[in-house]
């Protein structure tokens, strides 16, 4: 079952699940931004492309009954190369943004169901200590295909535009690199990742749902659900409209009360710098509770998700000249972006582990709660900027959405002893 080095796979599988989800979920509002696609309706179109995210604890117990995990994954793969080579190649020459919509929804269904397979895969493929050995090394990955994507993609189509190639022509390219790409994963990853799995270990359909039932069934019967829901909900509230207009803000003309940044800045202030001041945002977070635990250092990370929020305020206040004055902003709020994230993270570890045996499946519940609260914030995004007139009063709107996130903090205490997540000593 080994025989095959989990280095040959690991990184690569972890590689081909942030790719596509950072197009579909990050990219993307550059992409429709690009196209001359309003705030409102990039906001609403591009939250709504995470919904697979929110939906995907639904359909994720059929890939243990159908086929096995590494088909399931490599087909995703395959099938995101075909789908992202087809966006690329109707791109220019689509009337309306519709079908686009439609094909990047598939993908972003394709994406979600990968990853699910993946994840069960890496528990199956991997011995308990192999699994904890590369829990870092798939995190890393991860964010090595953000960077490739938020980052060299978008600066890829931003250096096609500025050696004068259109915009849908540059977006093509690089959609169709990505089609490449993950074609490419998907061919390696088909001679690469072991067979682990038989016909006889997936359990019957029946089986299947009963299981589900109850373990759905269980998470709503936990003590303090109802205040774990509100945490996961409304934590990160000011992130969610902010994170639909923060980058149509950049591409915006000052004209328009933006800053005027070329896509090539975009992809490197958003997708290099930004993504490196996240990861070590959250490299900081987790060495912070392991020193001291959550206890201590909540607060902190409370405040370090939302107050640097106020750098927008301030742009679209003083709308600086010089870009990386704009890029400094960028990466302040983006680490502490990170180091705030932590928090959430670790208490989404802390609540499932009073799971018991439905551990996994609560905690991927939890993360389709995550994804709701940050899709539907997100959705009115738009409405709202026109609402308010403007980037500046948007902004402020975004500062007022920070208050839920301090009250939920405040009832962590209430859920999770002081100490979780302290290194013995």
């Amino acid at each position: 079952m080994r025989s095959i080095l989990p280095w040959k796979w690991v990184p690569s599988l972890y590689f081909s699940e942030g790719v596509p989800y950072a197009i579909i979920a990050s990219v993307s509002v550059i992409l429709l931004k690009d196209l001359q696609m309003s705030n409102r309706e990039l906001a609403f179109l591009s939250s709504l492309l995470t919904l697979p995210w929110v939906l995907k604890p639904l359909w994720a117990p059929l890939i243990d009954l159908i086929w096995t995990k590494k088909i399931w994954f490599v087909a995703m793969e395959l099938l995101m190369g075909a789908g992202f080579l087809a966006c690329g190649s109707l791109l220019p020459v689509l009337d309306g943004s519709l079908t686009m919509i439609l094909i990047l929804l598939g993908l972003a269904v394709a994406s979600a169901t990968h990853d699910a397979a993946a994840d069960g895969f890496y528990l199956l493929g991997l011995a308990p200590h192999e699994q904890a050995y590369f829990t870092g090394i798939r995190s890393t990955a991860y964010r090595i295909a953000m960077v490739t994507a938020q980052g060299g993609l978008v600066m890829l189509v931003g250096f096609l535009q500025n050696k004068g190639f259109a915009v849908r022509m540059s977006w093509a390219g690089g959609l169709a690199g990505a089609g490449g790409l993950m074609a490419l994963l998907g061919f390696w990853h088909l001679r690469m990742v072991p067979a682990v799995e038989k016909s006889a270990e997936r359990p019957d359909f029946a089986g299947l749902v009963r299981d589900f039932g109850i373990s759905f069934a269980a998470f709503f019967r936990q003590k303090n659900v109802g205040f774990a829901l509100l945490f996961l909900l409304f934590y990160r509230l000011g992130e969610s409209p902010l994170v639909r207009l923060a980058v149509p803000f950049m591409q915006d003309s000052p004209e328009k009360g933006g800053l005027g940044l070329s896509v090539q800045d975009l992809g490197l202030f958003y997708g290099t710098v930004g993504v490196i001041c996240l990861l070590a945002g959250g490299i900081l977070g987790g060495l912070a509770i392991s020193r001291n635990g959550i206890g201590k250092w909540m607060w902190p990370m409370a405040l370090a998700i939302n107050l640097p929020d106020f750098v927008y305020v301030y742009l679209a206040t003083a709308r600086p000249e010089s870009r990386w004055i704009a890029g400094s902003a960028v990466a302040i709020e983006q680490l502490g972006y990170g180091f705030g994230f932590t928090l959430y993270m670790v208490f989404m570890v802390a609540f499932a582990g009073e799971s018991g045996k439905f551990k996994t499946a609560h905690f991927a519940l939890m993360t389709g709660f995550m994804a709701l609260g940050m899709m539907v914030p997100g959705m009115m995004a738009g409405a709202v900027y026109d609402l308010l007139g403007g980037y500046i009063n948007f902004f402020w709107y975004v500062i007022f959405c920070t208050l839920p996130g301090f009250a939920v903090t405040a009832l962590i205490p209430r859920m999770i002893h002081r100490n979780f997540g302290k290194k013995e000593v």
